[in-house]
């Protein structure tokens, strides 16, 4: 019943494969539940579910981490009877617990300089890496994005990129005159190299199917993964002496608060977010106002 839900999320729905990957994970743990109860999916009633929830949060999730179990299992249980598999959804009025948004965590102007400039551009991988940061911090994509860019999406003397976001949809995003010269000297002199580098006498056609027409690829020439994508960007972290919780979504977060502060529109940071919602965009007022209130109780003579 969970793999014909997902293939569902997959096919129709057209959901990113980490979001299908989430919904596995809490509807695995929620079959753990059932079977440790010795009743089946579709046995499970309000209260069990309800049992289940309180499970979760008292096991240490976050509050997100809790919405987003329900959520799945609101969406499963509601496939099931869509496919007649259900009578009624048990988990109809299933309601998660009151999630706070936490303010984003970002990085400064002076601490995204320091990371940019770790990755050392006399070698391949190292203009590789500054090609992927200058882009991620130009653009404020998502990393899932930042690796899936294929050459056709680039278009750097018109200093933009086309991007693939959350349900297939395409947006535009400009980009600046450093995030295309390192990206477009990465394509000539560095990508060449790292494509080649175990690849010698290999075919064209056959190395094209190595790196799957990805702009990022490894140092093995093959497609960049998030995971390693990931790694690359903490090591570059620790190197630059930033807080250790850094992740792609803090420089994305960085990208947003920065355009914010100085003056842009926020229905243009939400269209190059790709926020489907411009409440969604909002949080990064947040941070502002935090910010401002921290320098008046610091600065002012009357705070």
């Amino acid at each position: 019943m969970i793999d014909a839900f997902l293939d569902h999320l997959r096919a129709e729905r057209r959901l990113a494969d980490h979001t299908i990957e989430s919904y596995a994970r809490d509807l695995t743990a929620l079959g753990r539940y059932a079977a440790g109860a010795n009743r089946g999916l579709d046995a499970l009633d309000r209260q069990s579910l309800e049992a289940f929830v309180r499970q979760q949060m008292a096991s240490g999730l976050s509050p997100r981490s809790v919405a987003r179990s329900i959520a799945a299992i609101r969406g499963f249980y509601r496939f099931l009877v869509l496919e007649r598999q259900l009578e009624r959804n048990p988990a109809d009025d299933l309601t998660p617990p009151r999630a706070w948004p936490a303010l984003p965590k970002f990085l400064s102007i002076e601490e995204i300089d320091r990371l940019i400039a770790q990755p050392d551009p006399s070698t391949p991988l190292g203009v590789r890496d500054r090609a992927m940061i200058e882009l991620l911090y130009a653009t404020g994509m998502r990393v899932s994005e930042l690796i899936g860019v294929r050459p056709d999406d680039l278009h750097l003397r018109e200093q933009y990129v086309t991007c693939i976001g959350k349900g297939s949809k395409e947006r535009l995003i400009p980009i600046g005159e450093q995030a295309a010269h390192w990206v477009e000297r990465y394509m000539r002199d560095a990508r060449p190299a790292l494509v080649n580098r175990k690849a010698r006498g290999t075919p064209p056609r056959s190395q094209s199917r190595r790196e799957g027409g990805r702009v990022f690829v490894n140092v093995r020439g093959g497609p960049l993964s998030r995971v390693g994508f990931w790694k690359i960007l903490k090591a570059h972290g620790r190197a630059a002496g930033l807080p250790r919780g850094l992740s792609p979504h803090v420089v994305r977060h960085s990208f947003a608060t920065h355009l914010l502060e100085r003056g842009a529109d926020l229905r243009a940071i939400q269209m190059m977010l790709g926020h489907a919602d411009v409440s969604t965009t909002q949080i990064y007022t947040h941070v502002l106002e935090a910010r401002l209130r921290a320098v008046y109780d610091r600065f002012h003579p009357r705070s």
